[in-house]
């Protein structure tokens, strides 16, 4: 009976998985009330192996952001690939259905949100954050064909999703709430 050789991750592999472990744990408690041991301990890792691949809380932060940016690109561009028609307006609705499915994901919802609030204080957030939001809109630009008013009304609308799936506003049936969730679609 041969058995195969134990095959070691190799870093890129272990970063890729605190990178997925630290997603969950920056979206339970937000950039200020996790700690790296905390990753760790989920990544089963130790914390210097955390520091070997990060250096800092705040560099691994960072990447999850940049990750989590990279995950709505890819939703995007699957949303344009699928659109039903060349429109601006049909490429825009279908990046917006695949970016709804994707924020059905709340950890990556709250990854953002925190992120977001982070960056009111923390100047490397902020600039994960406005380089994220420079790629991405860029590329719902390009992709849409779309002009400002077009490309702003589809962040704003993102934007309002956000706080609709954040509050639950669908559990609720009252007015402000209606007025909120009309002609926006969850999943």
């Amino acid at each position: 009976m041969t058995t195969e050789p134990r095959r070691l991750s190799t870093a890129e592999e272990r970063r890729e998985t605190v990178l997925r472990t630290a997603i969950g744990a920056f979206a339970a408690r937000g950039y200020f009330g996790t700690t790296t041991t905390e990753v760790a301990r989920a990544a089963g890792i130790s914390q210097a192996y955390v520091y070997r691949l990060f250096p800092s809380k705040q560099a691994l932060f960072t990447a999850v952001v940049e990750h989590c940016f990279l995950r709505v690109r890819a939703a995007l561009e699957r949303g344009a690939a699928e659109a039903a028609g060349g429109t601006p307006e049909a490429v825009l609705d279908s990046m917006g259905d695949a970016y709804a499915r994707l924020i059905s994901d709340n950890d990556l919802m709250l990854v953002q949100l925190h992120a977001q609030a982070a960056a009111v204080s923390e100047p490397a957030v902020r600039e994960a954050v406005r380089a994220g939001y420079a790629r991405v809109v860029e590329y719902v630009r390009g992709a849409s064909g779309g002009g400002d008013q077009q490309i702003q009304q589809f962040f704003a609308v993102g934007m309002l999703c956000h706080l609709l799936v954040s509050v639950d506003a669908e559990a609720v049936d009252a007015p402000w709430t209606r007025t909120l969730t009309a002609g926006i679609t969850h999943h």
